[in-house]
């Protein structure tokens, strides 16, 4: 792997972080300051994250094909133009049904931008670096909170403000990836004489099947355990703020975990580290369900949170290295497509089990997400699944 060029690294990881922050500040917003000037319940809120993660799901899907046949720096600038445009259409929008329909594009335009960075980040630096591009989103989760305390809760200011700070944010890292796209090279420069393949083709891949479900998985358990984790412990008595603050933790650890194992990760066999983790997070799912101790609530949520962390960036590389610059892109481009849609949806199922069975559910449900990941990870370590044993006419 050739000496990676840190100027483009460092743009990623600054586009990582803003690419961290509307996800985390509509929570924020939403109650009580956007539902209540548009007089929504709710529970309207799940339409807007509905039309987000479409969108998100069908940009990153489609992301291997676009950056494969067009300049990497000219479509990282179109994808965060599209975003730009997309909160453009918040700050403006007359009514809830408009910024409803603004998160198709808000979505697409995010959903290429992950892809892409990924499929990019894949083919060109190590695990190492990969791991600390995630690190670099979960500080933008982590800043949101306070752009929102500073912009709209100190000062007194429309939540419409923090959508002009994201606009501004996006077009001008939109004009810096313009500006600099000769410094972004091919995603695959070895393939040449062979074009990346078509998405039926690398559908037809056992491997990018298994893939896709250990993804959905993924991002369903991270995800459900950030937006259930304080009602199961408020549930168990714990107050609310403390409750918050266990969240605060686990997105804590998630980032630390991130920059941590990324440091070191180059030192681990591949699939020996994503294993280990897989374990990790399922013992601390094991401690949220059977909580035996004083605090295990907390130490089985940080140890989940800190285990889980490094997986995704992982099997992203390892996935380059499986498949190679033929299958790659796509691959890696549907993998982040599926965990739009794990993170969008399994949460929501979630809760519809919680409805049903009660708060106590959750722990179990995170539990089985990893199992389900464990399980799938080792059967796509089988001989089946071995890319150069298989006929792909």
């Amino acid at each position: 792997m050739a000496r990676p060029d840190y100027s483009a690294v460092i743009m990623a990881y600054i586009s990582f972080i803003i690419l961290g922050v509307p996800g985390a500040v509509i929570g924020v917003l939403w109650l009580p300051h956007i539902q209540t000037e548009f007089n929504q319940p709710l529970e309207a809120l799940g339409l807007l994250l509905l039309t987000v993660t479409a969108g998100y799901f069908a940009g990153s899907s489609f992301s291997g094909r676009l950056f494969a046949r067009y300049s990497v720096g000219v479509m990282l600038a179109v994808s965060m133009l599209i975003a730009a445009v997309g909160f453009a259409g918040y700050l403006l929008a007359p009514s809830w049904e408009v910024v409803v329909l603004w998160g198709l594009v808000t979505g697409f335009g995010t959903g290429v931008l992950d892809g892409g960075m990924n499929i990019y980040f894949a083919a060109h630096f190590n695990a190492r670096l990969m791991n600390w591009l995630h690190a670099s989103f979960g500080v933008g989760s982590l800043l949101a909170p306070q752009l929102v305390n500073q912009l709209v809760l100190a000062q007194g200011q429309d939540w419409r403000r923090v959508y002009l700070v994201l606009l501004v944010l996006y077009a001008g890292m939109a004009l810096i990836f313009f500006v600099t796209r000769a410094r972004w090279r091919p995603v695959h420069p070895e393939a040449v004489d062979r074009p990346v393949a078509s998405l039926r083709q690398t559908l037809r891949l056992p491997l990018v099947l298994v893939g896709v479900v250990i993804f959905a998985a993924y991002a369903g358990a991270e995800a459900g355990a950030g937006v259930w984790g304080a009602p199961l412990f408020q549930s168990r008595g714990i107050e609310t703020a403390v409750a918050n603050n266990f969240i605060t933790a686990y997105w804590l650890s998630f980032t630390l975990g991130r920059i941590i194992v990324g440091t070191f990760v180059t030192a681990f066999v591949p699939r020996h580290l994503i294993r280990a983790c897989m374990v990790g997070a399922a013992i601390g799912t094991g401690l949220l369900v059977l909580h035996p101790f004083p605090g295990a609530d907390l130490a089985g949520l940080v140890l989940f949170g800190f285990t889980l962390s490094p997986v995704f960036a992982v099997l992203v590389t390892a996935t380059q290295e499986r498949l190679g610059a033929v299958y790659a892109p796509n691959a890696i481009g549907l993998q982040v497509a599926a965990a739009s849609l794990g993170a969008g949806g399994l949460p929501s199922f979630a809760g519809q089990l919680s409805g049903w069975f009660g708060l106590e559910v959750i722990p179990v449900f995170l539990l089985a997400l990893v199992l389900i990941m464990l399980i799938g990870y080792q059967l796509s370590l089988a001989p089946l699944f071995d890319l150069k044993k298989q006929k792909l006419a």
